[in-house]
């Protein structure tokens, strides 16, 4: 393999390297470089090592967006669900907007640093600007892992800072003031079983009455609800694979969804329905079809709103689930699988700041371990 150098300008070179593609063809790759003679010799020695070892990408003048539609389409459209992608999209359009137009292979490191200060004094949320920047490393990994890029410029750029929030928690009597005050409306049930269970929104809606065991007190959580613009309203996996999983139920919970079922056959018989298939959803529409999840979001804060309680999201619910059977001293283990955590891991992550051991205690478990070795 050779390589050489050209001036073109004063500062300014070509370096030429003569390689072979696969086929054993004769392949010539072009590089600027600015700088001296010396620094241009040492690029090209550079480039040819690179060359050989495998690391060399081609040359190339796709656009920031171009790459983005090719992501989209041969990775995104293949790899994560239809709600995900929308997001990505959205995610993606403020790249677009401010960087579409570069080449990718030139995009620098300050560029994107640059885009996360521009998307700050625009008013985007620095948790929002993580997301982008999250996104962007992500189709930037696969650039690299395609050969279009050699370096993720994005590992060098840090987004702006998250300010630390508390987890919304409930202490039991607000969470029982709020589920008095609900009794009797649309939302009761759906919140009452959030806080029994540690639910998702979407893993709720998805639910059907086929996965419910009233007699055994339990349920299974087998698939999960989503939303978008192009499919609509559809099922799919739950967010993990221990997504699925087995939740006992307490007595009060079970009796309710008793109530409910008989409640909702009432409806059905009296709108000349006929009873309900096993496999109708446990929150649905009077006709049977499944609840919005977004009708669910926009409904949640004006019920909040109308109670008094603005404070309060559903997936605070989760929160305040898992904040109890961590006060009551349940192993890590157990509630990471009632949630359907990926691993234990998570749970200690998200929740590892309401867990309080005593000291005192471990200094005792010690000595009677190992006291009085003398």
């Amino acid at each position: 393999m050779k390589g050489h150098i050209r001036e073109r300008s004063p500062r300014h070179w070509a370096i030429v390297i003569d390689a072979q593609d696969a086929a054993g063809k004769r392949k010539r790759r072009w590089h600027s470089f600015r700088g001296t003679k010396r620094e241009a010799q040492v690029e090209c020695a550079r480039l040819i090592s690179e060359v050989q070892g495998g690391g060399a990408v081609d040359p190339s003048h796709e656009t920031v967006a171009g790459f983005l539609d090719r992501f989209d389409r041969d990775w995104v459209a293949v790899n994560v669900s239809a709600r995900t992608a929308e997001r990505y999209r959205q995610l993606l359009d403020h790249v677009r907007c401010h960087l579409g137009g570069r080449r990718l292979q030139k995009l620098r490191s300050d560029e994107l640093a640059g885009l996360y200060a521009t998307l700050a004094r625009s008013g985007l949320a620095p948790r929002t600007i993580n997301h982008v920047h999250g996104v962007i490393f992500q189709v930037l990994g696969q650039a690299k892992t395609w050969k279009v890029v050699r370096d993720n410029v994005a590992e060098t750029v840090k987004p702006p800072p998250v300010p630390d929030q508390e987890l919304p928690i409930l202490q039991p009597d607000r969470a029982r003031e709020m589920l008095q005050a609900l009794r009797g409306k649309p939302l009761y049930l759906l919140a009452s079983l959030a806080l029994a269970t540690g639910m998702r929104r979407n893993e709720m809606l998805a639910l059907r009455w086929q996965n419910v065991d009233l007699d055994a007190s339990r349920l299974r959580v087998e698939q999960a609800l989503e939303e978008t613009q192009a499919y609509g309203i559809r099922t799919k996996a739950p967010k993990t694979r221990n997504g699925r999983r087995t939740i006992v139920l307490p007595a009060s919970t079970v009796a309710e969804l008793r109530a409910h079922w008989k409640t909702q056959q009432e409806q059905r018989l009296v709108a000349g329905l006929g009873k309900a298939p096993d496999s109708a959803p446990v929150f649905a529409e009077f006709d049977g079809r499944f609840l919005s999840p977004n009708a669910i979001t926009k409904a949640w804060p004006r019920a909040m709103a109308a109670i008094g309680m603005p404070e309060i999201t559903l997936h605070s619910l989760r929160h305040t689930h898992a904040s109890m059977l961590i006060a009551s001293g349940m192993d890590t283990l157990t509630i990471s699988r009632r949630l359907g955590h990926g691993s234990p891991t998570i749970t200690l992550r998200v929740y590892g700041h309401l867990i309080h051991g005593s000291d005192d205690r471990a200094a005792a478990i010690m000595e009677a371990a190992f006291g009085g070795r003398g």
